[in-house]
């Protein structure tokens, strides 16, 4: 499964078109996420693309949108897509010593039920479906932050760096 990072910096916007990468056995390199038909849902994709915690991906368009305000090119638009990324954990920040606050973003966390740094356990209180409060955990080192939820285990997109 690919990290969250990497999927968002391989989406593609061009032309109209907004495009992820296939493995490389795939016939076509690139897959249609969406096709902006250059009316009310805009046209020329610009800028960078940004998502939130269940999985939607905002951007904005050059043109396209309401004519009203440029009769030919269109104002622009700011979009939402949801194209179902996959769940994911994420620290902020990315880096703690033992003992400092943690926030862990992610999808479906109700009813989490363990927290680790790299095997060590924490102690946690869900805040909502998509953050947990947390601080690192005495023994806890470099690596992977794990939650365990009623669906599943997630992982934390890159490694956590606990600092000396």
């Amino acid at each position: 499964m690919p990290n969250k990072k990497f999927l968002l910096a391989a989406l593609v916007a061009i032309s109209g078109f907004l495009f992820a990468p296939r493995p490389a056995s795939a016939a076509d390199q690139e897959k249609v996420l969406y096709a902006f038909d250059g009316g009310a849902d805009g046209i020329s994709p610009s800028g960078t693309l940004v998502f939130d915690a269940v999985g939607n991906l905002y951007g904005t368009t050059v043109n396209g949108g309401d004519y009203r305000c440029e009769l030919y090119m269109g104002c622009g638009t700011v979009f939402k897509l949801g194209v179902g990324l996959p769940p994911f954990l994420e620290t902020l920040p990315a880096f703690g010593v033992v003992g400092a606050p943690i926030t862990i973003l992610g999808t479906n966390l109700t009813g989490a039920t363990s927290v680790t740094f790299n095997g060590a356990a924490a102690t946690f209180t869900v805040v909502s479906n998509t953050e947990i409060s947390t601080t690192v955990p005495t023994g806890a080192t470099t690596g992977k932050v794990q939650v365990d939820t009623p669906n599943g285990t997630l992982s934390s997109n890159g490694p956590f760096r606990v600092l000396p």
